[in-house]
């Protein structure tokens, strides 16, 4: 029962950290991102929208698919090593945060008062300043962006089955975890491990809300 205990443990720590440094990469490719998309106007912008609109909604296991190929030992990318690790997990569910983050931002400033923008202008402020000043306005939507982003990643199996390869130890996540119990025929273990990331989603989701209605308030 301890060594049962210790591997949750760290199945759920490691679910944390891939799945934590995802979202946090993505924040920060997301959010530059989404507000140049919707603060500048530039030909193919329009073009570019839909790309990340598209790739809000990429199927796990294509991410999982292209990355693996990237990554594999004959791949362009092989000579780093990466595939099977949880990086290349990391990898791969960047790619799927960062258009839904990205996205997110976009739709949330571009629906902000335009007079707003060039009243910030008009009063001197420069550019870093009224960027900041928006984010701040939005930044109730924001909050929400950084939410689906992370439950796009927490929640995900596919990718994280090509390219981490659900190793013991050392790729094995909670969604990998339970598809494996399941298949064993442990269905109690995978229940626990089911309620486990329910409760781990919730519990962040349910912590980021507090913030979130916390700022509305203010």
């Amino acid at each position: 029962m301890s060594n049962e205990l210790s591997e949750v443990i760290q199945i759920t720590l490691l679910s944390l950290q891939i799945s934590g440094a995802a979202t946090l990469i993505s924040l920060f490719i997301g959010l530059p991102l989404g507000t140049f998309l919707a603060l500048s106007n530039f030909m193919g912008r329009q073009l570019l929208l839909s790309l990340v609109n598209t790739g809000m909604g990429l199927p796990p296991v294509v991410v999982g698919l292209f990355v693996a190929m990237l990554l594999w030992r004959s791949g362009p990318l092989g000579n780093l090593n990466l595939i099977y690790t949880p990086t290349a997990i990391v990898i791969a569910q960047v790619i799927i945060a960062a258009p839904v983050v990205t996205g997110l931002t976009a739709s949330a400033l571009q629906s902000l008062d335009p007079r707003l923008r060039l009243q910030l202008l008009g009063l001197g402020a420069s550019l870093w300043q009224m960027v900041w000043e928006l984010w701040r306005e939005a930044r109730l939507p924001l909050l929400a962006a950084l939410m689906a982003g992370f439950g796009a990643v927490i929640s995900e199996i596919g990718a994280s089955m090509m390219v981490g390869g659900n190793i013991r130890y050392q790729t094995r996540v909670l969604t990998t975890a339970i598809v494996l119990e399941t298949s064993k025929g442990n269905f109690e273990f995978a229940v626990i491990l089911s309620i486990l990331l329910l409760i781990l989603t919730f519990s962040i989701n349910w912590a980021l809300t507090r913030i979130q209605q916390r700022r509305a308030r203010q």
